[in-house]
């Protein structure tokens, strides 16, 4: 095994999960949609790093594309499954892990994890599609690490840096395969549709404005939370009611069936 790999080990290394988890799998599974971000609460070495860098719990994201029949297009569902066997039934996502690159991954890995549901609240279900097949293309490319360090210096700017050592978070050599992080993936796949996360704004003539995308190698986790263009959906374990609204409607007890309205008074 290399120095490498046995870096990546370390990093990647996990503590064991709550006792209790805070976060209802069951009814987040059923309630989760293609095109939702999945925000997980990591519990590697690694996750520790990033929560330092973000000063957010929200560790890494991961992009849900649903089942191998909601993906529409057959060229990209093919391409999925040269990644990754899926069966029929699993649910999916696509990130990146360090040591991995970007993957396929059975939201059932998350069993035992926090996680919080960020929704695009006004992405039509074609740029849904677009979005996941977006990051179906990016499969196999790999993780930058490095990536994560130029981040914390772009948050922390330490001045007194030699000029080899500052920021190459800008830079992009042509003829060099780009790697990325699971945030940066994610944020190129829905501006690759002109969906916003966090844009910037700026003047455009006398009274316009126009909205400018953020360079997306900036994106952390916690963004997706912090965006007004996605909705936040939690499923707490407990605190909640376990019954739906529905449960509650005065049913007739006696087995009654009716045939029509003119069989009992409306109101």
């Amino acid at each position: 095994m290399s120095l490498k790999q046995r870096i990546e080990n370390w990093l990647n290394y996990e503590t064991e999960p709550s006792t209790f988890p805070i976060c209802d799998f069951e009814k987040l599974s059923y309630g989760i949609r293609p095109g939702d971000v999945v925000l997980v609460e990591g519990r590697s070495r690694v996750s520790d790093v990033i929560r330092i860098v973000t000063q957010s719990r929200w560790t890494h994201s991961a992009l849900y594309i649903g089942r191998l029949h909601d993906i529409q297009n057959a060229e990209f569902r093919q391409k999925l499954q040269s990644h990754y066997p899926a069966t029929p039934d699993q649910q999916l996502l696509i990130e990146g892990i360090l040591g991995k690159g970007m993957i396929v991954t059975p939201l059932t890995d998350y069993l035992k994890d926090n996680l919080r549901i960020c929704r695009p609240s006004t992405l039509s279900a074609p740029d849904a599609q677009n979005v996941i097949n977006y990051a179906v293309s990016k499969l196999g490319v790999g993780y930058n690490i490095r990536q994560l360090f130029d981040l914390a210096r772009f948050i922390f700017p330490w001045k007194i840096l030699p000029r080899k050592w500052r920021s190459t978070l800008f830079t992009r050599k042509p003829d060099e395969v780009t790697k990325t992080v699971c945030s940066s993936l994610i944020a190129e796949a829905f501006y690759s549709v002109k969906y916003p996360i966090l844009p910037l704004f700026r003047r455009h003539g006398k009274d316009g404005i126009e909205l400018v995308p953020r360079n997306t190698r900036l994106y952390t986790p916690a963004d997706f939370d912090y965006s007004p263009y996605f909705d936040v959906k939690k499923f707490p374990f407990m605190g909640t009611s376990s019954n739906s609204p529905y449960r509650d409607l005065p049913w007739n007890k006696d087995g009654v069936v009716g045939h029509g309205e003119k069989d009992f008074d409306v109101y």
